[in-house]
């Protein structure tokens, strides 16, 4: 394939997962023309998919009041929007911990009153799976989990409807001013490619500050964690139920929809290594990812969450999905999930996007299409 110096679009977009796929359906749908460039040979096959597949209702977030406000609201439109996707035909459960948790069942209760989250105690059934010396309360909840796979499948769909050009396996690897916007320069199944854009959304998720590096332009300060997400096979007793035990060191066990298996995580053993990037001289996501997976510390998991749920000790490790988790570090003490949509990045027409949670969507479209909106607004 020949160089394609000539091409152009009136947006760019860098990135083909979920947040990247939806801004571009969003734009090419008020008559944008809409380039998109994907890495892989997939669309929504890294952080989309490697991850706890939650739709959050603000449950998780008790030390975050904007993050779970924003979590409710954005909960009903995910779910109403993209139901065809979405998994519910489970029982969901969070536990609070005697010891160690951040808030106790009172808080907790208050916290779900004040954002409209449904609660509810557990049936005796439900509590007689944990130790109650260890757990002060349980509670069924209404939360959901999201089929990556089927996710992925509806986009592709509505990129094809929206006249999106996509593009597989290529890569941004630099931009550029020109008159009247930028020149993303890249590849294209390996063939160098360069696009005349009127701007570009650079929507990489942890590799957002790849394409800055080497533009030559400022970093934003990120968090990074190496994040495992087992995935295992739960024994009959658990096969129907999702459980959260919170709010500390704790553990997940919830099911993953786009496999047979549940998604299983732990506060302190799912992040092999966390480091800051803000420097041009920090370790980067690529550069992590280059070193290979590391062992699983899904063993480390199940130990400890046996203590507070003992049948968590019969389940099955199937495989595990490494990803680069990112956050902004502002963030790390209250467990807030704000979006960073952060216009003219260095450049101007350039924009970075950071969502954290698929279900930020909406707010991140709602900043799209507003021109006055700051840089970055916490809408967890």
């Amino acid at each position: 394939m020949a160089s394609t110096a000539d091409t152009s679009a009136d947006t760019t977009i860098v990135g083909g997962g979920f947040f990247g796929c939806m801004i571009a359906c969003h734009l090419a749908g008020q008559g944008q023309r809409v380039i998109l460039l994907e890495r892989e040979g997939t669309l929504l096959d890294k952080a989309s998919y490697r991850n706890q597949a939650r739709v959050h209702q603000g449950y998780h977030y008790p030390r975050s009041l904007i993050t779970g406000l924003r979590s409710r609201e954005n909960y009903t439109r995910f779910v109403s929007e993209f139901g065809e996707c979405v998994h519910t035909g489970f029982e969901k459960y969070y536990a609070i911990g005697r010891e160690f948790s951040k808030v106790n069942a009172a808080q907790f209760e208050l916290f779900c009153k004040r954002i409209g989250a449904p609660l509810s105690e557990a049936p005796g059934p439900v509590k007689g799976l944990f130790d109650r010396g260890l757990i002060e309360e349980v509670y069924r909840v209404e939360e959901a989990a999201f089929d990556s796979r089927k996710l992925a499948a509806l986009l592709r769909r509505k990129l094809t409807e929206k006249k999106v050009q996509v593009w597989m396996e290529s890569e941004a690897i630099r931009v550029e001013p020109r008159t009247g916007g930028i020149c993303l320069h890249g590849k294209r199944q390996g063939q160098p490619v360069s696009v005349q854009t009127g701007q570009v959304y650079n929507c990489t998720y942890g590799d957002l500050n790849g394409l800055l590096r080497a533009s030559g332009l400022p970093l934003i300060p990120l968090k990074h964690e190496l994040a495992e997400i087992a995935l295992v096979e739960p024994p009959p007793s658990l096969a129907g139920l999702g459980i959260t035990v919170m709010c500390g060191p704790f553990f997940s066990l919830m099911p993953f929809p786009s496999t047979p298996w549940h998604s299983f995580s732990h506060v302190r053993y799912t992040p092999h290594a966390g480091w800051n990037e803000s420097a041009p001289d920090d370790m980067s996501p690529a550069e992590a990812r280059a070193m290979g997976e590391p062992v699983s510390k899904v063993e480390h998991m199940r130990l400890d969450a046996l203590r507070y749920m003992p049948e968590v000790g019969r389940v099955i490790h199937r495989k595990s999905l490494f990803e680069i988790k990112t956050v902004l570090p502002v963030n790390e003490k209250d467990d807030g999930r704000p979006i960073l949509f952060r216009r003219d990045c260095g450049l101007p027409g350039l924009h970075c996007v950071l969502g954290a949670k698929i279900d930020n969507i909406h707010d991140i479209l709602d900043e799209i299409d507003n021109a006055e909106a700051p840089s970055a607004r916490h809408a967890a």
